[in-house]
């Protein structure tokens, strides 16, 4: 496929930068759109155009739109914390709902059809069945997971009404690092395990609270589903190709399709970083289900997406790299 010219929105975030240096890697122009407010500016690569602004700002966007031809947009500027999301709605609802629809319309103004949208798996709320398909009941039980399931919607009905063409990814688990070392942008007020155990590894923080050991699994605490960020980007790329060739949305999981145990994930920490990482057994937390996996068969079958990087030796290893230079 020939070298393309892409816009970012949130290209320098901790996903949105590795989605930038996919693109670029494969000889993409990049534009990356972003205020700095969680994204790192030394997450921005000298090989790709950056606007500075906020997607509340419709003006900014039209004119970083108007002033030049994309092929498409990566859609990533959103809050995330979930916890947050339910003591703060407003500031979910503003930027998550508001900020995504001034996107689109922009996008609409200046003629681009084509979006990858960062979505996530807590669309899906509580799991009815693992692993957790596409057509997994939506019912989320935060409002950072209504929100983006409000966009797929309202997407869903830009398509229909004005052509714009989107792929929906329901992220699971973000972890790890560019195992290159050329992203290296530690993300603030961190609450994913991964960077807490490395926090407790460096003696950032005292200690790594485990809730809950006695679930239904084989070691007694939680499993998730925990992709590198590399493969998320590869995911990404995939899916804005299929809709340049294809022309019509999507939705699709991105996850490995199998779990890891918090106990698991620790015990790796531990080996690799050769640090103690001080851990409390906490009773469990209102809400946790046991286990949350994918099942990405169709990010397979659609996209020919498959995760490369996302072993537990690499997304530990890859994010202690980081870590323990910083």
């Amino acid at each position: 496929m020939a070298a393309m010219h892409f816009l970012v929105v949130g290209g320098a975030g901790y996903i949105g930068s590795h989605v930038v240096r996919a693109f670029l890697d494969r000889g993409d122009r990049v534009t990356v759109f972003d205020d700095l407010s969680s994204g790192k500016r030394g997450n921005l690569f000298p090989d790709a155009s950056f606007v500075e602004g906020s997607t509340l700002d419709a003006d900014v966007l039209a004119a970083c739109l108007g002033g030049a031809e994309f092929d498409g947009a990566v859609h990533l500027a959103a809050f995330k914390a979930a916890g947050e999301s339910m003591t703060d709605p407003m500031k979910f609802a503003t930027n998550n709902l508001c900020g995504a629809v001034n996107v689109l319309n922009a996008l609409v103004a200046a003629g681009v059809k084509r979006l990858v949208f960062s979505s996530t798996a807590a669309v899906y709320g509580e799991p009815k069945y693992v692993p957790m398909d596409e057509m997994h009941p939506t019912n989320p039980e935060n409002f950072y997971g209504f929100s983006k399931l409000e966009m797929e919607r309202v997407m869903s009905w830009y398509d229909r009404l004005m052509g714009v063409r989107f792929a929906a990814l329901r992220y699971f688990n973000a972890a790890g690092f560019d195992p290159a070392g050329r992203v290296r942008g530690l993300e603030s007020s961190v609450t994913n395990l991964l960077p807490v155990i490395m926090e407790v590894a460096t003696g950032q923080r005292e200690k790594l609270q485990v809730f809950g050991t006695d679930y239904d699994t084989p070691d007694g605490s939680g499993v998730r589903d925990y992709i590198h960020v590399s493969d998320l980007a590869s995911g990404h790329l995939a899916a804005m190709d299929r809709l340049i060739e294809h022309d019509e949305s999507l939705t699709v999981n991105l996850g490995t399709g199998q779990g890891t145990s918090v106990l698991e994930m620790l015990k790796a920490a531990r080996r690799i970083s050769g640090r103690e990482i001080t851990a409390q057994m906490c009773p469990r937390r209102a809400g946790d289900p046991s286990a949350v996996y994918a099942k990405a068969t169709r990010a397979n079958d659609l996209l020919g997406w498959t995760p490369r990087h996302s072993d537990l030796e690499t997304l530990v290893e890859s994010t202690w790299a980081v870590y323990r230079h910083d």
